[in-house]
């Protein structure tokens, strides 16, 4: 995995979607001026429903750049409109997916430092976004969802700046390992215990986690 990755990252204002007519804040523009990095994310981005998007542990959203090629291939139709940052995201890079970063992997990016913490629930947003029915369901089926991160270090990112790994969770999870084990039917419980356990995932996460041990172990 080389050092360094050069990013493009996005921030939006809230906008209303074509159909509904509902808020969101899925549509994004590239940076191109130095931005804060806050405790929720970069200072110019906003989120719509705050329930679902949003807060410290989904404070910047990352999506892989070369997932927008598999989206394109299933969904021809919209093809031309599957580019960076037209999903929502805050930070887009090529050569790193769900596969090869960790739960707890922590990064830099300028001066600040992000650590990885859940993956992205991709919702009914995305299709409606798109005009693309089934969107949502093939990326959340093949595990192309990116993930969010949570701030440790505020600071400021400016173009040219690239992210780097400064700590991995060398012990925890890939995420799509971790997207396989909790999407299984029913896991043995001690495996799921080990990721709920696992530093720096994201709290909203791991109490579903141990729900559903609590729920498995009455099945047993």
């Amino acid at each position: 995995m080389p050092a360094a990755f050069a990013v493009s990252c996005f921030a939006g204002r809230i906008r209303t979607l074509p159909e509904s007519g509902r808020p969101s804040g899925i549509y994004k523009t590239l940076l191109t001026a130095p931005s804060r990095i806050g405790p929720e994310g970069f200072v110019d981005d906003q989120q719509a429903d705050r329930r679902v998007h949003g807060g410290p542990e989904k404070a910047v959203h990352l999506y892989p750049a070369d997932h927008y090629r598999r989206l394109a291939e299933r969904f021809p139709e919209v093809a031309s409109q599957l580019v960076a940052g037209s999903i929502g995201e805050n930070i887009s890079v090529s050569g790193l997916d769900e596969t090869t970063v960790r739960i707890g992997d922590i990064w830099s990016l300028g001066s600040a430092r992000l650590q990885i913490c859940q993956p992205r629930n991709p919702c009914w947003k995305i299709d409606e976004r798109y005009g693309m029915e089934g969107m949502a369901a093939f990326i959340a089926e093949h595990r192309l969802t990116g993930w969010y991160w949570r701030v440790l270090t505020e600071g400021s990112y400016q173009p040219g700046d690239t992210l780097q790994c400064e700590i991995p969770a060398a012990d925890a999870l890939t995420l799509d390992q971790a997207m396989v084990l909790w999407a299984a039917h029913r896991p043995a419980p001690e495996p799921l215990q080990q990721l709920a356990d696992t530093p720096g995932i994201a709290g909203q996460w791991r109490d579903k986690i141990v729900r559903r041990i609590a729920m498995l172990t009455t099945l047993a």
